[in-house]
């Protein structure tokens, strides 16, 4: 596939991520306190999808395993805030079953794509443990923030969740710049200013 039509995928998706961020750095602004709106959820949902794909493309396992940790969790936080039971059945579905079976199908029929991803010259053993490192990382914000808000019983963005969202993206960046990644280092460098903002607005919320 061509260079330009991966490009486009990656940036779409990190579009949306920006999106997300954008809508959801508003509507604090607005309500002067962090929030969680739908919107942040959906986008987030459609962005993951994406970028999963752009991250095969590339050949990119800390890509896949990022999105892939983390797309089930927006899905249970637009349960939690009683959306996602508003979708047609066959969209709830289709979200649920595409991705499985992309990763059953490339599993099965694919092994010499399998190997590539972890035996890319592009990208050597200590960098991939890097990018690994920071994807586990920056996902494990959203594990933090699910378990918060089922403890809560309501979808909530707390600050632990920005703390980890900085150290993360710090981390993605560092793996950017040395992947030579466009995609990410432009999609991450737009967040890290929100986080720091989100955490300022939590911290300052408490005093």
């Amino acid at each position: 596939m061509k260079d330009w039509i991966i490009y486009s995928i990656g940036f779409l998706a990190q579009i949306l991520f920006s999106s997300r961020l954008i809508i959801q750095w508003i509507t604090s602004e607005k309500q002067r306190k962090v929030s969680s709106p739908k919107a942040f959820w959906v986008l987030s949902l459609i962005a993951s999808f994406l970028l999963f794909i752009y991250g095969y493309l590339r050949l990119d396992f800390a890509i896949m395993l990022g999105q892939s940790l983390t797309y089930f969790i927006y899905i249970r936080n637009l349960q939690l805030q009683g959306q996602w039971q508003k979708l047609p059945k066959i969209i709830q579905y289709l979200l649920f079953i595409v991705p499985i079976l992309i990763v059953v199908f490339y599993y099965n029929n694919n092994k010499i794509d399998i190997e590539l991803l972890f035996q890319n010259e592009a990208i050597p053993n200590w960098l991939l443990a890097l990018g690994i490192v920071a994807q586990v990382i920056f996902t494990l914000r959203f594990v933090y923030q699910w378990i918060y808000s089922e403890r809560q019983k309501t979808s909530l963005l707390p600050l632990g969740f920005w703390i980890l969202s900085l150290v993360g993206a710090s981390l993605i960046l560092t793996y950017a710049i040395i992947r030579k990644d466009p995609v990410l280092f432009i999609g991450h460098i737009f967040g890290m200013v929100i986080y720091a903002r989100n955490t300022y607005l939590i911290q300052k919320a408490k005093d």
